[in-house]
């Protein structure tokens, strides 16, 4: 439904501001008077002066504005300040700001006698019926939050019953209507909207820190470092947010106590200072601490505060190059020995955290065969020189290097090496006590293995390194596993004390390894190691043997086979296979068992005829290929078994059985074999 008459609405709110001081100059910007006081009359009445203000930018007052903190007053062109309507209470301050391009400032209006209020408005209905009422609903009265607001039914006065904050909620939309004694709708809902002037009641904070920047020394002047940036809860629209930025302190306050400068408006931290005092290698501290203030109300004095600290580092860049601590550094190693010799020691101003100040150090000269080589130590920075082959005091008791050093990172343009980045190196080698050499190392010959005691094998070779100390050399046996070799302590020959056996466990793959001693006549005396291989050949010295040497067979088998025979010889080749398997006639009748070979290593004995149950004992007589040939025999031992339904039964085989001549044959093999 429409409303019949319009509804006149207006909320009232305070704003606190503070007052701010001039200079004295001859023209001063700002208010001629920054504070009043004022009676509190009985009512204020609507475009009736209640006072004049006189401002001046010095400039003209070009485009000059006026802002009044209640907004039922303003201040006219004339800096007349009057009621835009008939008010009683106002509260107890007003502030007036006044602003031009060139200045602004604030006056403080004191109403004597006044109160505060929470603020209140009045619903006007002219035609509204006898006897009814206003109604109030909305967020704020009936809904969460509820109980804000609330309605004189008859009268139509709406008051807040709390503080209200604008940060919270800043716009509450309202609906009046009027309804009866029964409370029907007679007019409305009519929308009312309470609009929550700001006041300056919330700090800037800075809510992004750390704040940490960083800016290479010498960088021009202007250069931007880091932007701050605070925040500010109170309404954007308004000074109460208008933040303006400065720097309060600065730690250290060295070279200068304006190293930087921070754009007001934007935050952006500059350099201020030249190049040349931007140096890090020259600043008390490469580290600054900045407190950063932002202030409300475009930096007057009479707006809020927050600080921040910004923490700026002066960055190193490679503008010093390494030194160099002396032009020429000495060191004395043994002959042989490998390790560290010296460390080079160098002077850089550059920030040890880089590679400005990391040193990387090359041999440029004195090392054509690569027995130094130089690293750098991490934590000092020095050039760790180090021998990585043992020199030989012998060809040369002296060396000379020349050592550059240059950084991790490169020099700035305008910064090169100089003659201080160079160093030599004198490395005296000391003489030592060196051990005799064999030559050749390991030695190497090659025997048949069954060559007589005392046969020599070779004389060995040893020199001694330190040809200045003419010393004298004797030989002994190191390691001798077997104990088959003997060595002449003057001359070095060596012979043998026993036979030498290829198939020796001493022996591997045909290879015999002993190794003997060199000692010369220093004090202390030095030895050396010498290896001698001897390659052994093979003569057939080891008789053939056959495997297995048990067999089973059933009585009534109907296979007469009964196992097949492999022969094997620990000598090689050609003194082995092809092996030449016989049963040996002498002991056995012929007419009971066969053998039949297979291939080189291999034969099948069999049966001719079934045998009654019994254990025999059968001479197996194998022979290999060597010349001349070795034989052995070995009894086969064969189990005559009882195999009765799938049940194979050897117990019953009972004693071996032997013949006249098999025991005449054992008889004989035993004697030969003592």
């Amino acid at each position: 439904m429409q409303p019949r008459t319009p509804l006149v609405l207006c909320v009232l709110l305070s704003q606190v501001l503070l007052l701010t001081s001039a200079e004295d100059l001859d023209c001063t910007p700002g208010f001629q008077q920054k504070v009043f006081h004022i009676n509190q009359p009985a009512e204020f009445i609507e475009d009736q002066s209640i006072l004049n203000l006189t401002f001046s930018d010095c400039k003209g007052n070009d485009k000059l504005r006026y802002e009044v903190s209640s907004p039922y007053f303003k201040v006219n062109s004339d800096g007349g300040l009057v009621a835009l309507r008939n008010i009683t209470a106002v509260g107890k301050t007003l502030f007036v700001h006044a602003r031009t391009p060139h200045a602004e400032d604030m006056a403080e209006l004191v109403i004597v006698g006044g109160k505060d209020i929470q603020g209140s408005l009045q619903v006007v209905d002219s035609d509204r019926p006898e006897r009814s009422k206003f109604r109030l609903t909305g967020k704020g009265v009936d809904q969460e939050p509820k109980g804000i607001f609330r309605i004189n039914e008859n009268t139509g006065s709406v008051s807040v019953t709390r503080t209200l904050d604008r940060e919270v909620i800043a716009v509450y939309q309202l609906f009046v209507e009027t309804t009866d004694v029964n409370g029907k709708t007679l007019e409305g809902p009519v929308p009312l909207e309470v609009i929550v002037i700001d006041q300056n009641d919330n700090r800037p904070i800075f809510r992004e820190g750390p704040y940490v920047g960083h800016v290479m020394e010498g960088s021009p002047t202007g250069t931007t470092v880091m932007r701050m940036t605070a925040f500010d809860a109170d309404d954007p629209a308004t000074d109460n947010a208008l933040l303006r930025y400065n720097i309060r302190q600065q730690t250290p306050d060295k070279p200068s106590p304006n190293m930087f400068y921070i754009d007001p408006e934007k935050g952006d931290i500059v350099t201020v200072v030249s190049p040349a005092l931007l140096d890090r290698e020259t600043l008390e501290n490469p580290k600054y601490e900045l407190i950063i203030e932002a202030q409300d109300m475009a930096g007057l004095d009479v707006g809020l505060t927050g600080t921040a600290t910004a923490t700026i580092m002066i960055d190193d860049k490679n503008d010093h190059s390494p030194k160099f601590t002396k032009k020429e550094f000495q060191a004395t190693v043994k002959e042989g020995a490998v390790g560290v010799i010296v460390n080079l020691t160098v002077e850089d101003k550059d920030d040890p955290t880089t590679g400005a100040w990391r040193a990387a150090y090359t041999i440029i000269n004195g090392n054509p065969g690569q027995s130094f080589e130089i690293h750098t130590n991490p934590q000092t920075n020095e050039g760790m020189l180090s021998v990585v082959k043992p020199l030989d005091y012998e060809i040369s008791a002296f060396h000379t290097l020349l050592i550059k050093v240059e950084n991790e990172d490169p020099l700035v343009p305008d910064v090169s090496y100089g003659p201080s980045s160079t160093a030599t190196v004198h490395i005296t080698v000391l003489d030592v006590n060196e051990g005799p050499v064999f030559y050749p190392d390991p030695m190497m010959v090659t025997r048949q293995e069954d060559i007589s005691v005392g046969s020599v094998l070779l004389t060995v070779n040893a020199t001694d390194p330190d040809s200045l100390q003419h010393q004298t050399i004797r030989y002994s046996v190191y390691k001798d596993p077997a104990g088959w070799l003997n060595i002449n302590p003057i001359n070095g020959t060596v012979d043998t004390t026993a036979v030498l056996d290829r198939e020796s466990p001493f022996v591997d793959n045909s290879v015999y390894t002993a190794l003997f001693l060199a000692i010369d006549s220093g004090n202390p005396p030095a030895t050396g190691t010498g290896t001698l291989l001897i390659t052994l050949e093979d003569v057939n010295d080891n008789a053939p043997f056959i495997y297995p040497t048990v067999a089973e067979v059933c009585d009534d088998a109907k296979n007469l086979s009964v196992v097949i025979l492999g022969a094997s010889d620990k000598d090689l080749h050609p003194n082995t296979d092809p092996f030449k398997f016989e049963i040996h006639k002498q002991a056995v009748p012929d007419k009971v068992w066969k053998i039949s070979k297979i291939n080189n290593t291999h034969a099948l004995v069999s049966l001719l005829q079934n045998l009654n149950k019994a254990n025999y004992n059968l001479p197996i007589m194998v022979t290999d290929s060597g010349k001349p040939p070795m034989t052995n025999i070995t009894d086969l031992r064969v189990q005559v078994c009882s195999c009765r339904n799938s049940k194979v039964d050897c117990n019953t085989a009972g004693a071996l059985r032997f013949n006249l001549p098999s025991l005449l044959l054992l008889s004989l093999f035993s004697l030969a074999c003592l």
